[in-house]
């Protein structure tokens, strides 16, 4: 197969496409022939060689966390899936090639009407989303404040959010609040012209936010804290700023406030697989009948993921970048545009 192979750690130009062995399915898993993968941030820290896949490192390391595309071919033990069946999952890693091998309770599949692109974009953003806010413990009528509402985990959260009936503030760029908004924000703040915290106190009448969703970390930790209401619940997603900063314990004592923090890769497999079904229960049918769906910022072929990682490290997208894997990758499975 072809994939982009880590050889050494660096810049976004060590990410050469190359031969590399198939993968291998045992008993009880799919091999896929990948038709579209999608780009993370930590695939941007683990081509730094600061954020390496669970367990041993394997002597082929290979980016991405999510793929779709067809199987191409069942272990013994696969009963839910056959060859040919158009799918799409998390992975812990070997997104970023045009194999992959996966166990079946990891597989989910594709929406009616997605093309591959679009359901590539979906497993890491909505898995991250979704467990985001059932930790927080988001209900109807809550306020959460999501950062980087234009991230295509941010863009995720908000749909989420607003699904389920919460109010839903954001933070992000001037330039993208509209994208933002058109997403399911009820406000929406510039994070460079306002401090978050005075737009959640003026949003929320002082009150504060009952929920909060971070990917930014340490310099955002203090403002974060002073920005929940009573009881509230603080997740931190990402460390974008660092990994370490003061709390005022008081005031999370006072307030009666939480704070978590959470990650998906690190995760043992039954722990995914229970959360990928969980996923295919409450929210695959947003999916299913177009009340939700992936945010689309710009696609790249496969040997250009170079490009694709400056254009996040530059902080250039609204939603998720692509990669297309297979002559599939912008169509349905049905051969729509």
């Amino acid at each position: 197969m072809r994939a982009i192979v880590l050889t050494e750690y660096g810049e976004p130009d060590v990410l050469r496409l190359a031969d590399a062995a198939d993968p291998t399915p045992g008993p009880t898993d799919v091999l896929v022939d990948v038709q579209a993968t999608a780009v993370n941030r930590a695939d941007l820290l683990q081509r730094r060689g600061t954020y390496p896949p669970p367990g041993p490192r394997p002597a082929t390391e290979i980016l991405g966390l999510e793929f779709s595309g067809r199987v191409a071919a069942i272990g013994s033990g696969v009963t839910q899936v056959a060859v040919g069946d158009p799918v799409m999952g998390l992975l812990p890693g070997g997104g970023y090639a045009t194999r992959v091998a996966t166990p079946e309770r990891m597989v989910m599949p594709m929406p009616p009407g997605f093309t591959f692109a679009e359901a590539a974009a979906l497993p890491e953003a909505f898995f991250t989303a979704y467990d985001a806010l059932q930790q927080v413990r988001l209900s109807m009528g809550d306020t959460v404040l999501i950062h980087a509402g234009a991230s295509g985990v941010g863009t995720s959260a908000v749909q989420l959010a607003h699904h389920l009936g919460a109010r839903v503030l954001s933070t992000c760029s001037a330039a993208k609040m509209t994208q933002v908004r058109a997403v399911g924000a009820d406000a929406v703040c510039d994070y460079r012209a306002e401090p978050f915290l005075d737009f959640v106190r003026r949003e929320t009448q002082g009150r504060g936010a009952d929920a909060i969703l971070d990917f930014v970390g340490a310099s955002y930790l203090e403002a974060n804290v002073q920005a929940l209401a009573l009881g509230g619940r603080l997740i931190i997603i990402g460390t974008m700023s660092g990994n370490a900063a003061p709390v005022s314990l008081s005031q999370l004592m006072a307030k009666r406030a939480s704070i978590a923090g959470t990650s998906l890769r690190s995760r043992p497999l039954e722990e995914k697989m229970a959360l990928t079904q969980a996923v295919v229960r409450h929210v695959w049918p947003l999916w299913a009948d177009g009340r939700i769906r992936p945010v689309m910022d710009q696609m790249f072929p496969l040997a250009d993921a170079a490009d694709a990682h400056r254009r996040m490290e530059a902080n250039q997208n609204v939603g998720k970048i692509g990669l297309a894997v297979g002559p599939e990758a912008l169509t349905s499975p049905e051969g729509r545009p």
